[in-house]
């Protein structure tokens, strides 16, 4: 395989799904012609270690690209594509919120062990970025779509906990992802479902903004489909000008590659190609299109662009790093006393 090099032609601005534990043949010559800019993969995507290996493997060879990203969303809890009996069940994020309430090292000690067992469970495999951490804040009328994903209700706390899951993530060699951007916490509604809106003034939602302002250094971002009035009444973040601009471009000061969350979820409305192209138009580098249906992916292929040359130097510096030495008994083990202290 060749290595991603800057010169190339650019991939396309998205990020697809696949239908299942190995490619088709008209997956193929799909992703051969559209070469999107990654993948992500889902539990109707994993069976066993070997088979993930070789899907993973079979993904970069099939664009000659050694370096294509290759996403997971696997935090613990509820969201963990590997799952027993191959890989271990990990608790949800919120526990080491629980733990840094009566001890804040201790809570970062475990944030950044789960993240570096997740790192190491997925670098094995070839998966390279984690969509994790979840810096959205927990506050009394967040959705349990969010729930015990998210640390906590401190902005401190969430940013000091956030930053560790990174460090974990890229120690073990997979870079990771901060969302969603500015915020999910304030939605009383799940946007897989439907649009949330939150009427929050500016300066409530500082709070919100925080945690990502502190952690705009990492190099993958990704938004949330939720239109915050006080911002722009009439678009979600995810299409909002407005917001990518001025907020997570300007207030949080994120540089890295902003990539949307699902453009099938329900809070987005219109067919897939507009969806795709508003979201390009105001200012995502890369749409991700998750579901893994051929005609779907299709309506999205020619509905984007070429990844532009911003993008491209964001996902060049999106790469992570060779894994640091790791002794993973240990770390387990000290994982299960932290967590087993939360009861």
């Amino acid at each position: 395989m060749k290595p991603l090099d800057d010169s190339r032609t650019a991939p396309a601005a998205v990020i697809f799904g696949v239908a299942g534990t190995e490619l088709t043949s008209w997956e193929r010559a799909f992703f051969r012609e559209v070469k999107p800019a990654g993948f992500i993969l889902f539990r109707r995507n994993i069976d066993n270690p070997g088979q993930l290996t070789l899907l993973a493997r079979e993904l970069k060879e099939n664009l000659c690209e050694a370096e294509v990203p290759i996403l997971i969303d696997q935090e613990g809890g509820r969201v963990q594509r590997l799952r027993p009996p191959h890989w271990s069940a990990l608790p949800p994020m919120g526990l080491y919120g629980e733990l840094a309430r009566r001890d804040v090292e201790r809570g970062r000690r475990g944030v950044w062990l789960q993240a570096r067992l997740i790192a190491d469970d997925l670098h094995r495999v070839g998966i390279t970025v984690n969509c994790l951490p979840c810096l959205d804040l927990r506050l009394p009328a967040t959705h349990e779509v969010i729930g015990d994903r998210a640390f906590g209700e401190d902005p401190e706390v969430v940013a000091l906990l956030g930053r560790a899951a990174c460090a974990g993530l890229l120690a073990g060699g997979v870079a990771p992802v901060i969302k969603h951007m500015p915020g999910h916490g304030r939605a009383d509604l799940d946007s897989h479902e439907c649009l949330p809106r939150v009427d929050a003034d500016r300066e409530s939602l500082q709070a919100d903004f925080a945690p990502f302002r502190r952690l705009a250094d990492q190099a993958w971002g990704m938004t949330a489909h939720i239109v915050f009035t006080a911002l722009d009444p009439d678009h979600p973040a995810t299409q909002s000008p407005i917001i990518i601009r001025d907020v997570i471009r300007g207030d949080i000061g994120f540089d890295g590659l902003l990539v949307s969350d699902d453009i099938n979820m329900e809070a987005l409305s219109g067919p897939l190609g507009q969806r795709a192209r508003a979201s390009l138009a105001a200012g995502c580098d890369l749409v991700l299109h998750c579901s893994g249906i051929a005609r779907e992916m299709e309506e999205v292929a020619a509905a984007v662009q070429p990844l532009s040359p911003a993008g491209q130097r964001r996902l060049v510096r999106g790469r992570p790093a060779t894994p640091q030495d790791f002794d993973r008994k240990n770390a387990l083990e000290e994982l299960q006393a932290l967590a087993g202290a939360v009861s």
